[in-house]
């Protein structure tokens, strides 16, 4: 049985997520190219999966795995297999329709994989969330999209229990429905597939039907649905590795980045499956499980944040790295002396890459001799950029400003005002400020906004200092980002403790630990600060400009410390 579809117009029989776009006005100007034209009917899973079966390319492997301390291969032949199995289970027993959104919640394995692929097959739409984020997370991101139903982990199913339970502090009475894979017992996805099919015809999706819901933190905390269409997946993979990257069908992709991700869904599943590639999945990895990886798996290309790669330069003489061709960086800044230390390490010359949830994959990057030092690199064929001052007007090169970009992919927020400040003018506004020289080479100055990234996480200090400000000993506090040269940033808090507590050492770590129960313990302030009063304007706002100043250089500003 397969997912019904009309013949024309939309797959989906559910159009909440349609009728929640942005007004047309609000979009962003989509431009294509030869590489990113595609047919009105399209289904992303079928062609990145099904398509090389059909081309008899189904013996050819594509995904590798660890079980047991055994490296496992699964061909495309059999990954095609377990998508339709899990379709099957979709459509049949979870009674789900075309246009219903599945929460998925998994670290990186082949059934969160599998389970992505299947979600897309059905013409259901995937709303993946990161293995860390707590019920009250997951709340808001069910509460938003509207979820009905989940596959999870079992690993990770506390939190998502929490999110069933009637009556409790997170629960989502949209959530009926949630099926449990790498696991046993009655509610076991893998019970559920026994005795399916193998086959499955993709639904008859649109190019435009939506497909991903990825959700993104925002400055305020609260997170913001960015849409994606079945078009959007496959121009993600036609264009940065296409014309940067360069992958063969030989190359064994691997990384850390986590396929909630649109970073690592593209690296880590898209790109390899496109072009006939395979991927190396793993669930945990420190940089020298990382670097013992690449070893064992023989992999080409690596994905991963400048944190790692700094870490790994040290250790490469541990390993061997002969089959490791190229290494892409992202996610955060890459600071020269981290490419320089990897270079000098392996002989590889760093690709770094700047993209973003809202425009799904990398836009602006270069590789190979195309590197200029201290540049991310030039725009990617296909996409479109400038620099632009506050009235979207482009300045000279060598002047800041910020960066405007558009292209086949953009941001569509679901249902969220916040979507006329990223998109101007038809052009999308990432939040970063640039200068461009007069090669087209582009060069990160900042963040635009309040967004903290420590480590390759985007981490909004507002909801840091919701969490904080919950709990008994807190009477107010203020959240900003810290140079750390190990992460980039640190999610640093200056706290103002009520009277009677004591600031010292222990009311420290009971606050972090709060944190790190509360949200997602990435979150959580490596640094407090307890001052007495936090530097506000005459009419009571908060002066994050003179906390990033003490943070940045706590000589510079002085906040009277409690004592």
């Amino acid at each position: 049985m397969a997912a019904p579809a009309p013949a024309s117009g939309t797959a989906h029989v559910d159009t909440f997520a349609r009728d929640r776009l942005p007004p047309p006005e609000q979009w962003p100007v989509f431009t294509f190219n030869d590489d990113t034209r595609y047919p009105a009917r399209l289904n992303a899973a079928a062609e990145l999966v099904d398509r090389h079966v059909a081309q008899g390319s189904g013996a050819r492997v594509a995904v590798r795995h660890e079980r047991g301390g055994r490296i496992e291969t699964v061909t495309y032949a059999a990954l095609a297999a377990l998508v339709n199995r899990i379709a099957h289970v979709l459509v049949e027993d979870m009674a789900l329709v075309p246009g219903n959104r599945v929460l998925l919640r998994g670290p990186n394995n082949l059934m969160m994989a599998a389970s992505w692929l299947a979600t897309l097959k059905a013409g259901l739409i995937a709303v993946p969330t990161m293995p860390l984020l707590r019920a009250r997370e997951l709340r808001q991101v069910i509460d938003r999209a509207q979820v009905s139903a989940a596959l999870c982990d079992a690993r990770l199913r506390d939190e998502l229990d929490a999110n069933q339970r009637a009556g409790g502090e997170h629960f989502c009475p949209t959530l009926t429905t949630v099926r449990y894979f790498n696991g046993e017992g009655p509610q076991a996805l893998e019970t559920a597939m026994a005795g399916k099919p193998d086959t499955f015809a993709a639904c008859d999706t649109a190019a435009d039907d939506i497909c991903l819901i990825a959700f993104t933190s925002g400055t305020t905390g609260q997170p913001k649905g960015t849409v994606h269409f079945h078009r959007d997946v496959l121009a993600m993979c036609d264009l940065f590795p296409r014309h940067v990257l360069k992958p063969t069908p030989d190359d064994i992709f691997c990384g850390t980045p986590p396929l909630a991700f649109t970073f690592g869904l593209g690296g880590m599943l898209c790109f390899p499956l496109r072009i006939g590639a395979s991927t190396a999945l793993a669930e945990k990895l420190t940089p020298e499980t990382l670097l013992k990886l690449i070893q064992d798996h023989r992999a080409s290309i690596v994905f991963t944040a400048p944190t790692f790669y700094r870490q790994m330069a040290t250790l490469v003489g541990n390993f061997d790295l002969s089959s490791l061709k190229k290494s892409v960086s992202a996610g955060e800044a890459l600071p020269d002396a981290t490419r320089q230390a990897w270079k000098a390490a392996t002989g590889i010359e760093m690709t770094d890459g700047l993209g973003g949830t809202e425009m799904m994959h990398i836009f602006v990057s270069s590789a190979g001799a195309e590197v200029r030092p201290g540049a991310v690199g030039r725009v990617v064929p296909g996409y479109e950029a400038r620099i632009v001052d506050n009235d979207m007007q482009p300045v000279p090169p060598g002047t800041a400003g910020k960066l405007a970009v558009r292209g086949p992919t953009g941001c569509r927020y679901l249902d969220d005002p916040r979507q006329e400040h990223y998109v101007r003018d038809g052009w999308n506004l990432p939040g970063d400020t640039f200068v461009a020289d007069a090669d087209g080479y582009y060069f990160y100055q900042a963040r635009s906004d309040d967004m903290i990234i420590s480590a390759g996480y985007n981490i909004a200090g507002p909801e840091v200092e919701g969490t904080l400000m919950k709990h008994e000993l807190v009477a107010e506090c203020g959240v900003v980002g810290a140079p750390d040269p190990e992460r980039g940033q640190v999610v640093t808090a200056y706290v103002v403790l009520r009277p009677g507590a004591a600031a010292d050492e222990a009311t420290r770590s009971a606050l972090q630990d709060y944190c790190k129960r509360e949200i997602a313990p990435y979150k959580y302030p490596r640094r407090i600060e307890f001052v007495a009063a936090l530097p506000r304007t005459e009419t009571g706002k908060l002066q994050r400009y003179r906390l990033r100043q003490m943070a940045e250089a706590p000589d510079a500003v002085e906040l009277e410390k409690q004592r």
